[in-house]
């Protein structure tokens, strides 16, 4: 390539082999696109220490509430053809969801957490996860914790079932299967981007590995009174629940399975065409990536600011990172979209995959400026 960026992605190199060779981490991958087109695509290290099995770039890694900007995707993809609007009444197509009051919640309110309903029952198991109608029967029934709008909360395993059942009302079909047909094959990934995963692709997955994400969990269960609430001690999204063969092959869009280069495609195509493929018009850009909810959470009590669906960082990114180290994000000004993905599921370690995102970043910001274009 000769777009004046050799110098980063040397860095990049040198950043994951370090990275890998110290201990840190056991397989990378980092991708990017700029103007729709890859300037990034590597990886580091093994997606199975067990085997020895090498990390590729199409090797598809648990990445926890990455996916949640899958989720999302879809339904903007949906709505630039006019099957969804925004402030659709879930109830309206989902009538048994009307119950306790929650008849004035809208798609919106879902996309921005705000809905109220981010709780899961104390008991819930990892089986009962895989099952979607007993999930989307438990929130059909539930009591909302306050009007819609009201407040932040994130909803982190709820969000998957409320959005994607809306989703199966609308179309007819699992949001696996419209994420397959909709977003991954036009975009030449179907075989790296997914939330349920086919049978035959799980000997395809990088093996997780903790590096002490648990045990941040464990810190968040006993400090943060409203955490336990959301994720149940015994769904909290680690390395076990990411590794188990029912939860990765069930529809569970909270959370999903993806490689760096396929996520970095999808925002690639949300911000711009990659290849011809254009997922949504500037103008619903504009609407989804511009905060529609701010305030300080619920369940973390940090301040915070949804678009919709993604959140809105102030680096003028936005898009969703997951627990362990995965994360998405695009950068409509810059024309950059950026992912990355590990398969060692740390936490409290510096965050080398957000410091790769700055690097990425701040490199092509650098670049833009020297250049004095603002296509650069």
């Amino acid at each position: 390539m000769t777009d004046g960026l050799d110098g980063l992605r040397a860095e990049v190199r040198a950043t994951l082999d370090n990275l890998v060779d110290n201990g840190r981490e056991t397989g990378v991958q980092v991708a990017a696109y700029l103007r729709g087109e890859p300037i990034l695509d590597e990886v580091a290290g093994v997606a199975d220490r067990v085997t020895g099995r090498p990390m590729t770039a199409d090797t598809p890694i648990f990445g926890v509430s990455t996916a949640k900007g899958l989720t999302a995707t879809v339904v903007h993809v949906l709505a630039e053809r006019g099957a969804l609007d925004y402030d659709l009444r879930v109830a309206d197509v989902w009538p048994e969801f009307a119950r306790h009051g929650k008849d004035g919640i809208t798609l919106r309110h879902l996309l921005t957490h705000t809905a109220g309903l981010p709780t899961l029952p104390a008991d819930v198991t990892p089986e009962d996860l895989t099952d979607w109608d007993r999930m989307c029967a438990l929130l059909a029934d539930a009591v909302p914790l306050w009007a819609p709008g009201a407040q932040i909360a994130y909803h982190a395993w709820t969000f998957g079932w409320l959005v994607g059942e809306v989703v199966r009302r609308v179309t007819g079909h699992r949001i696996s299967r419209v994420l397959a047909e909709e977003v991954a094959a036009p975009l030449g990934v179907a075989d790296e981007l997914f939330f349920g995963v086919p049978e035959a692709d799980l000997d395809r997955l990088a093996r997780l590995e903790d590096a002490g994400l648990s045990a941040m969990l464990d810190v968040a269960g006993t400090h943060l009174p409203n955490f336990d609430r959301v994720a149940p001690p015994a769904v909290r999204p680690d390395a076990t629940i990411g590794s188990r063969p029912d939860v990765l092959r069930a529809d569970v869009p909270a959370v999903g399975t993806l490689t760096a280069r396929a996520a970095a495609r999808t925002y690639a195509a949300l911000i711009g065409a990659v290849d011809g493929v254009r997922l949504i018009s500037a103008g619903r850009l504009h609407a989804v990536s511009t905060v529609a909810a701010h305030g300080t959470e619920w369940v973390f009590g940090a301040p915070t600011a949804f678009g919709l669906g993604y959140a809105v960082d102030d680096d003028g990114s936005f898009g969703t990172a997951g627990s362990g180290g995965s994360l998405a994000y695009a950068y409509p000004e810059l024309g950059l979209a950026v992912a990355a993905t590990r398969n060692r599921l740390g936490a409290n370690d510096g965050d080398p995959m957000e410091g790769l995102r700055r690097l990425i970043r701040d490199a092509v910001r650098a670049r833009r400026a020297h250049v004095g274009d603002d296509r650069a």
